[in-house]
C-alpha cells in the first residue's frame, strides 16, 4: 500500500483520558485494572474508564445517550482531536471524510437496562428506549459523524476483537478508491453485562489481574476504551507517523479458540509485511494481542516464530488496560505510536515468570530503545485477525 499519514490520534482507557495519562501510566508501570465493581458483577478485574456515569452528551445528541456513546464523546474530547477533525473537514469538505469505527457490542448495555424495564404483562420494551441510536452497531459511527459535522460514509465494523484494527484497512481502501480523502478511524467498546458474564461462562476470566505470557497465566481481564485516528494521504514533506501496512485473515478455525498453530495470525502478519513491502527483520517490536489465556498466547507465539523466527521482541499491554475487545486495536495502535515516539517498549505488566514454552523475546519490563517500525496484532473470535504496521518517517 501507499503509506498513509496518521495526522492525529487519541485514546482513552482505564489508564486515563488521553495520551498524556497513557504515557504516565506506562512509564510508571501502573496498571489501570481494579477489582470488578461494574453493576452487580463481582468476578475478576476490569479496566474501567472512571466517571462515565456522570458524563452528559450535549443536549442536541441526547437521543444517542448510552455508555458506549458517552465513552466515544469523552474520547473525542482528548488531545485536541475535535480540532484536528474539524481541520480535516475544512480541508477536504464534510462529504469527503469518512467515519469507520469498530465495536463488538456497541451500546448493548442500553438494551440490557431496557430489558429489565420491559412491561411485566406484555414483555414490551419501554417506549423511551431508542435501539437505533443506542444499541444498533451503526449508532456509534452515526453519532460520531453527526458530532463531527461530517457527511461522508459512516461504517461500523464488528469482527470481534479485531474490529477497530480492521477500520484502518477499510478506510485505506476508501481513500485508495477515491471515495474519500480522509477518514476518522478507531473504535469504542464499553463494559456491559453481556461481555463480563459471557467470558465468565467460558471460564476465561482471571480472578486476578491478567498476566499475558506468564507461565501461570489464567485468563483475561475485560476493559473498555475509545480511540480515534485520522488517516489521510501524507503531505509532500516527509515526517510524522505513518500506517505502512495492513493485513487481515479469517481462518474460521473455531468460534472462540484460535488455530493452535496460529495460522490465522501468521497469515495476517505476512499480509501486513507484504503490504508494507518490508521484511520481517525490519520490524523492531511486536505488540501482541496477548490476552492472557493459555491457548491464545501460545498460538500467537507460534505464529510469531513462524514469521520472524525465535527471539523477536514482543509484549502485551493488556496487563495495563485489560482487553478492550472491539476497541483493542485502536488502543494498542495508540500505545504502539507512543512507543515509536518515545522509544519505549512496554513490558508485560505483572509478569512473574515467562512461560518457557514461548520462543519469542517476551519483554518483562520496559525497555528504552530507538524504534523504526512496530507491528501490532489484534486477533478475534471466529478467526478474525488483523495486523497493523506503523512507522515514523524521517
Amino acid at each position: 500500500m501507499t503509506p498513509l499519514a496518521i495526522t492525529a490520534y487519541t485514546a482513552t482507557s482505564a489508564l486515563g483520558r488521553g495520551l498524556a495519562a497513557m504515557r504516565t501510566a506506562l512509564e510508571a508501570g501502573r496498571s489501570g485494572l481494579a477489582p470488578c465493581d461494574f453493576e452487580d458483577v463481582e468476578r475478576g478485574y476490569i479496566g474501567r474508564v472512571a466517571g462515565l456515569e456522570d458524563e452528559k452528551l450535549p443536549e442536541r445528541f441526547v437521543r444517542y445517550d448510552c455508555r458506549n456513546n458517552r465513552l466515544a464523546w469523552v474520547g473525542l474530547g482528548q488531545d485536541d482531536f475535535l480540532a484536528a477533525a474539524a481541520s480535516a473537514r475544512d480541508r477536504y469538505g464534510a462529504a469527503r471524510v469518512a467515519v469507520v469505527l469498530g465495536t463488538s457490542t456497541s451500546g448493548i448495555l442500553a438494551t440490557e437496562h431496557a430489558y429489565r424495564r420491559r412491561d411485566p404483562k406484555t414483555g414490551a420494551l419501554p417506549a423511551d428506549f431508542d435501539f437505533v441510536r443506542t444499541h444498533d452497531l451503526l449508532s456509534v459511527s452515526q453519532y460520531v459523524r453527526v458530532a463531527l459535522g461530517l457527511l461522508g460514509p459512516a461504517i461500523t465494523i464488528s469482527t470481534a476483537c479485531s474490529s477497530s484494527a480492521q477500520s484502518f484497512g477499510r478506510a485505506a481502501r476508501l481513500i485508495a478508491a477515491g471515495v474519500v480523502d480522509a477518514a476518522i478511524v478507531g473504535g469504542i467498546d464499553s463494559l456491559c453485562q453481556t461481555t463480563l458474564r459471557g467470558f465468565a461462562s467460558l471460564e476465561l476470566i482471571s480472578p486476578d489481574r491478567c498476566r499475558p505470557c506468564d507461565v501461570e497465566r489464567d485468563g483475561i481481564s475485560i476493559g473498555e476504551a475509545a480511540g480515534f485516528a485520522i488517516l489521510e494521504r501524507p503531505a509532500a514533506s516527509p515526517g510524522g507517523l505513518r500506517l505502512l501496512g495492513f493485513g487481515a485473515s479469517a481462518d474460521a478455525h473455531h468460534m472462540s479458540a484460535p488455530h493452535p498453530g496460529g495460522e490465522g495470525a501468521r497469515l495476517a502478519m505476512t499480509a501486513a509485511l507484504a503490504d508494507a513491502g518490508i521484511g520481517p527483520d525490519q520490524i523492531d517490536y511486536v505488540n501482541l494481542h496477548g490476552t492472557g489465556s493459555r491457548i491464545n498466547d501460545a498460538a500467537e507465539d507460534a505464529a510469531l516464530v513462524a514469521v520472524f523466527g525465535p527471539g523477536k521482541p514482543c509484549s502485551s499491554t493488556k496487563g495495563w488496560t485489560g482487553h478492550a475487545l472491539g476497541a483493542a486495536g485502536i488502543l494498542e495502535m495508540a500505545i504502539a505510536a507512543q512507543a515509536l515516539a518515545q522509544g519505549l517498549l512496554p513490558g508485560c505488566l505483572g509478569m512473574r515468570r515467562v512461560d518457557p514454552a514461548l520462543r519469542s523475546e517476551v519483554l518483562t519490563e520496559n525497555v528504552r530503545r530507538p524504534l523504526r517500525t512496530i507491528l501490532s496484532n489484534s486477533l478475534g473470535f471466529g478467526g478474525n485477525n488483523c495486523s497493523l504496521i506503523l512507522g515514523m518517517t524521517a
